[in-house]
């Protein structure tokens, strides 16, 4: 059902929704809330697009113009989906919906709620393991393999800065997609045992399956529970650790790898096209999108036109954030012929639509070495910039009030003397609680790029108070500017005027979440495939 609103936005209800998703019709349903209240529960296909990041977002990751886009969110008894809808609109969106009845009519219309962050890839993997009994072993049996001097390899699948943080001892750095490329030179002896593990669960179920569809000859098993299991076993992790996969790839090792991605991508219905045919999936209604799935070093180095960077692992783990388009086409490349496939087996798997750039011609064209074009949108109002020099003189007078609306964790790791932190969704009430009324406000961030349309907002905040007088300014070239001029900084929660919602932290991430909460996020994950009954929207299907 749909209807219109005052506002002239029209409605979708969760019926008409859901009709969509199971017929995966091109649908963006957008949380518009922070991450934090994100992930206490939401729609399984619902993407977080906060409204404080929207005009720095949207165009990249909602490309077209006119996709079906679904808002919802409320943070303090405020709809925050009209705003949202309204910049949607301006940005040149021409399809935008309110959900009927928001999150809570999605939950009286019975429709399931999910908790926590990457939810459809984190339910998927727990289907996985559920439907293919992917081999797993305990902390215990893997630490007593390793302390034995076992014919034994331990790969992480996580990303590199994950595994510097914690990794389990004699364990190799090999991110999700570099597996099946990497794992023979590792472990070229097909007696060796190799144990994949991530922090949790999800990339040591899809990571050790990965190796098994591949048909490595080796005994391979996930490491149950990943760090998390390791630390709730009373066993102690390494920090700092720096060892990772050779970069050269043996060429029988590199044709054995792409005749096994191939027949795995194969068998789980992954489509091929031509670098000069991509042009044809680029029809009416259809979102496309472009990932280099290679590792940010390689891409860095040379990428074909148009690729976003996207290593597949992370995408595979990620795809609510990197593709927040339900039903889009999804095109894949790599220059070695396992990574995409590799990738694109599970994509295939999790119901999308996917492509493999096939014979990628010696001549292509990798020498782009930047990324794609992120134009973004004009600040709705001119703001006068401040040189960071200056504010530094004006702050040892009263009546300049610095707010920074970078991440709280940038934040708290280095910030301008006397500035405080808001989130810029939420100017408003850090006005009413904390900030003190100032006859100048100067906005930054990391760059200046996310403070300019913090400080319009402003701007028409403190007009509509009768501030007119107030000066607001802009930081140029931002924090990174302020830091480069080897001005004073500080750190750590010195003036929070909202509460840090902007990143929800996640149980399994650093050294020092409580045992109880990594252990309810294990007894969630495992609760994820009954979950996945009850909605009845995923498509997912394991080969």
């Amino acid at each position: 059902m749909t209807t219109t609103t005052a506002n002239s936005f029209p409605v979708l209800s969760y019926a008409a929704v859901r009709e969509r998703l199971i017929a995966r019709d091109e649908t963006a349903l957008l949380d518009v809330r922070e991450e934090d209240p994100f992930a206490q529960e939401h729609p399984l296909w619902a993407a977080n697009l906060p409204l404080s990041r929207i005009e720095i977002e949207a165009w990249r990751r909602i490309p077209r113009r006119d996709t079906l886009i679904v808002l919802y969110g409320e943070h303090a008894g405020t709809d925050l989906a009209p705003q949202a809808a309204r910049t949607l609109a301006a940005l040149g969106y021409t399809n935008v919906h309110l959900l009927d009845g928001g999150l809570e009519g999605w939950r009286k219309a019975g429709g399931e709620l999910f908790r926590d962050v990457n939810v459809p890839s984190k339910s998927f993997g727990e289907l996985v393991e559920h439907e293919r009994h992917t081999p797993s072993l305990s902390a215990p049996e893997v630490k007593a393999l390793i302390d034995a001097k076992a014919d034994v390899v331990v790969l992480d699948a996580r990303r590199f800065d994950e595994y510097q943080t914690m990794s389990i001892p004699s364990a190799t750095s090999v991110p999700g997609a570099e597996l099946v490329l990497r794992v023979r030179e590792l472990a070229p002896d097909p007696a060796t045992r190799v144990i994949v593990n991530c922090a949790g669960r999800t990339r040591s179920i899809i990571g050790t399956q990965s190796l098994v569809n591949a048909g490595i000859p080796n005994p391979v098993a996930a490491l149950r529970n990943g760090t998390i299991g390791w630390k709730l076993a009373g066993q102690v992790l390494d920090h700092g650790a720096d060892r990772q996969a050779p970069a050269a790839v043996s060429e029988a090792h590199r044709t054995q790898a792409q005749a096994d991605a191939r027949r795995v991508a194969d068998k789980a219905g992954v489509h091929r096209i031509a670098l000069d045919a991509l042009h044809t999936l680029e029809a009416p209604g259809r979102t496309v999108y472009r990932f280099d799935v290679r590792t940010p070093e390689e891409y860095a180095a040379g990428h074909l036109p148009g690729f976003a960077s996207a290593p597949g692992g992370q995408l595979v783990q990620e795809t609510d954030h990197q593709v927040p388009v339900r039903g889009a086409r999804i095109v894949l490349a790599d220059d070695d012929g396992v990574r995409a496939s590799m990738s694109a087996s599970w994509l295939a798997q999790m119901g999308w639509e996917v492509y493999v750039l096939d014979a990628v011609p010696a001549a292509a064209d990798f020498s782009e070495t930047t990324t794609p074009a992120s134009a973004y949108p004009p600040v709705a109002v001119a703001v006068s910039e401040i040189a960071p020099a200056e504010l530094a003189a004006l702050l040892k007078q009263p009546g300049t009030a610095v707010i920074d609306v970078t991440t709280s964790a940038n934040y708290v790791k280095r910030h301008i003397p006397g500035a405080w932190y808001a989130i810029r969704a939420q100017l408003p009430q850090a006005l009413d609680t904390a900030i003190p009324p100032s006859s100048r406000y100067v906005l930054t961030c990391g760059s200046s790029l996310l403070a300019r349309y913090a400080a319009a907002d402003l701007r028409a905040l403190l007009d509509a108070r009768g501030q007119h007088d107030a000066q607001v300014l802009v930081l140029a070239g931002g924090n990174a500017a302020w830091f480069a001029a080897g001005l004073d900084q500080e750190s750590g929660e010195t003036r929070l005027a909202t509460a840090r919602t902007d990143r929800y932290r996640r149980p399994y991430e650093g050294t020092d979440a409580p045992a109880e909460a990594m252990q309810a996020y294990l007894d969630w994950e495992y609760g994820l495939v009954a979950q996945l009954g009850r909605d009845g929207t995923h498509h997912f299907k394991a080969i």
